[in-house]
């Protein structure tokens, strides 16, 4: 007799079915169970409206964590940045898989990159983190761009470009590449230029905090040090008393000698859509191998930032 299927919720659109899967897959191969997908449909795949008007995160995981409470699902994959950073307790993120590429591409007309791009070029991002970050660097370049808010999946977004509404839309690299398109990419943007959202590239793997035997599987996927990073972006994060859809970028990446991992740099950017304003700080210190020591280490780079007057540039804060 087979063992009872494991049931892994996910969200419905062509991305969350392709990380998902990905994640089926691994868990199959460590639990020796089936995993089956439970497709379930949430506020932020319906709804047409910015997800900054919706209320940012958590929007996407909502009807998922729903799920876990009411056993429909065992466990839930979501794409990390998507995570509030509060963390509820009768749930438990068991494993934080090997973080895909964390960068920002483009994806533009007749192959252009960035710094290609004509004047008055059209670029289409859903993120105000992003439209903050182009701005700043176009003004600083002497380039002439407009940001334009676009929503919808992958598809939709580079329909814009190839039916000729907009020049150029950006994505994520992790994105792409789980579902197979990032041969289409003209430009990758480098770190120094955007810093992604905090967690991106990442996924979580979620359970019921009372589920033991589940917890332990899972655990077997996890990545430390991807889970050390994700863990002081998100504490910056939660510092900055930020949503998902405030303009937050950051990114702790690991220093190594070329042998061994040997310190971790944590990057923070805050800023105006219209680019006009940033504040971009960063800090260098030990791996941190305990969760506090991640979650430290995010919580003092965004005190600096709030010295250097970082709360003034993200819009609406929450009390």
């Amino acid at each position: 007799m087979t063992e009872k299927a494991l049931r892994l919720g996910t969200r419905r659109s062509k991305l969350a079915m392709a990380q998902s899967g990905q994640v089926a897959d691994a868990v199959s191969q460590v639990t020796g169970r089936p995993v089956e997908l439970v497709e379930i449909t949430t506020y932020g795949d319906v709804s047409r409206e910015h997800l900054a008007q919706i209320g940012g995160t958590g929007v996407f995981v909502a009807a998922l964590r729903e799920a876990l409470a009411r056993g429909e699902v065992d466990f839930a994959v979501h794409s990390l940045k998507d995570l509030p950073t509060t963390q509820p307790d009768e749930l438990v993120v068991a494993a934080i898989p090997v973080r895909e590429d964390p960068r920002d591409v483009i994806i533009a007309r007749d192959a252009l990159k960035l710094t290609d791009l004509p004047r008055g070029a059209r670029i289409g991002t859903g993120s105000p983190r992003r439209m903050a970050q182009l701005n700043a660097y176009a003004r600083t370049h002497g380039m002439d761009i407009e940001t334009v808010p676009i929503r919808g999946n992958v598809d939709t977004r580079i329909g814009y470009v190839t039916k000729g509404d907009l020049d150029a839309v950006v994505l994520a690299a992790a994105g792409l590449n789980r579902v197979g398109r990032s041969d289409e990419v003209t430009d990758f943007l480098s770190v120094d230029t955007v810093l992604p959202a905090p967690g991106q590239g990442a996924l979580a793997v979620e359970t019921t905090a009372d589920n033991a035997d589940l917890i332990a599987a899972l655990a077997q996927l996890d990545d430390p040090l991807t889970r050390a990073a994700v863990t002081a972006e998100r504490s910056l994060l939660a510092a900055l008393e930020a949503g998902c859809s405030a303009p937050v970028g950051a990114l702790a990446d690991l220093l190594t000698d070329g042998q061994s991992v040997k310190e971790m740099r944590l990057r923070g950017v805050v800023g105006t859509t219209d680019g006009s304003t940033l504040v971009q700080l960063s800090t260098t210190g030990p791996v941190p191998e305990t969760h506090e020591a991640a979650t430290a280490l995010g919580r003092e780079l965004a005190t600096e930032m709030l010295a250097q007057g970082a709360a003034g540039l993200m819009g609406e804060r929450a009390l």
